[in-house]
């Protein structure tokens, strides 16, 4: 299996290609459009075919590459259903499979950080690994207070959606702020200062007294994103 692991320091954002062999076909997960000239390369020298660009979620801190990779390799752009990027190719339910040449993934719509949020179960037979976008981080999880999100559906997503994957099941976020690049299932429940030991109400009280300013790259990126990263014309008023 190929699986390689981007990073794009501005908004320490992962980025994840995964293919089952040299020469086949490739899934990629949360790309950056900053950084397509890397993913390309990636692909180029891997001898891959680009099948499928997913968006755990529409982004708020840096502009997808979905539409910048459609346009360069043909490929199939994936978010879940409840996204309002009508740009993108294909729109997923829970439980549907994404597919590429040996490669399969199981859509688990995991609401809380927004409200259309999906994670991606790897094997989901036999689960070796999960993304799970912002919902659940490296000893962390992502902020509730915009996009629709609700500190209770992220408790719900968290504890009983994801920590009922096997405690062996690899941990990969979109993103993490400390240096760390993995985890796991079981490393979560065991020592994610917000859940281990914690009850719903005291999970909801963390997060809503959180108190974070906006992304920088907020109202540049959520237009964009629900665009798939492409050019927004700006409004025009009639006078």
């Amino acid at each position: 299996m190929i699986f390689r692991q981007f990073f794009d320091l501005s908004s320490s954002t992962f980025t994840y290609l995964i293919a089952s062999r040299a020469g086949g076909e490739a899934i990629i997960i949360d790309p950056v459009k900053e950084q397509l000239a890397q993913y390309l390369l990636a692909i180029e020298q891997l001898e891959l075919r680009l099948v499928h660009a997913i968006d755990t979620h529409t982004h708020a801190d840096h502009v997808t590459a979905l539409g910048d990779l459609r346009d360069a390799t043909h490929c199939v752009t994936v978010m879940g259903e409840f996204s309002k990027a009508q740009c993108v190719s294909r729109q997923i339910r829970e439980d549907e499979l994404v597919g590429a040449d040996g490669i399969e993934l199981r859509a688990l719509y995991t609401p809380g950080h927004t409200n259309e949020s999906f994670s991606f179960v790897l094997d989901p037979a036999a689960p070796t690994a999960v993304f799970t976008g912002d919902v659940l981080l490296i000893r962390g999880s992502g902020r509730t207070d915009f996009q629709g999100g609700d500190a209770h559906r992220s408790w719900d997503s968290i504890v009983n959606k994801l920590f009922k994957l096997p405690d062996a099941t690899t941990l990969y976020p979109a993103h993490d702020y400390k240096g760390w690049n993995a985890s796991s299932i079981g490393e979560e429940k065991r020592f994610n200062p917000r859940l281990a030991g914690k009850t719903e109400a005291q999970y909801v009280e963390i997060m809503n007294g959180l108190h974070l300013p906006n992304p920088k790259m907020m109202d540049i990126a959520i237009p964009a994103n629900l665009a798939c990263g492409q050019p927004v014309a700006p409004a025009t008023h009639q006078g």
